[in-house]
């Protein structure tokens, strides 16, 4: 069954950083004082990279459960690529997103050929790698001026 889930973005009026709540829960985003930020958080797309991670690990303490594979814990290290000038215009040619990200998961668990088997399912089946491997339609339904 389709779930529409939301979340709510705004300026806290402090240099860059915004704020973002879904369910009740908020979270905080700035840039680096050398990009013009305050430094009190991670960038967007250090946050992609952890969503990215979050999700990993999410997916393989959920299926470790449901196929009662032995899992100790786990641990996901996460690392992209990106060039700034992409999106500040500098350079047109230059992706303005991450070019790349590299992930290494590191599962404690005392059998190896299972918890093999368990990543190869994460992989296949997260939601957050699915959004980056295939394009999402991203839409502006509205834009309001006040």
């Amino acid at each position: 069954m389709l779930e529409t889930m939301k979340a709510e973005i705004a300026s806290t009026g402090t240099g860059l950083q915004v704020k973002g709540s879904c369910r009740g829960f908020e979270l905080t985003f700035d840039e680096p004082k050398e990009s013009g930020g305050t430094d009190t958080s991670v960038n967007p797309v250090e946050g992609l990279l952890c969503a990215f991670g979050a999700c990993q690990a999410i997916a393989t303490l959920l299926f470790a459960r449901m196929q009662d594979v032995p899992l100790d814990g786990v641990r996901v290290e996460v690392e992209g690529d990106l060039d700034p000038d992409g999106f500040t215009g500098k350079a047109p040619d230059v992706r303005n997103g991450l070019q790349e990200v590299r992930f290494s998961m590191h599962l404690k668990s005392s059998d190896e050929a299972a918890a093999r088997a368990l990543a190869a399912l994460v992989e296949e089946r997260c939601p957050v790698s699915d959004c980056l491997k295939a394009p999402v339609p991203v839409v502006c339904a509205e834009v309001v001026v006040e």
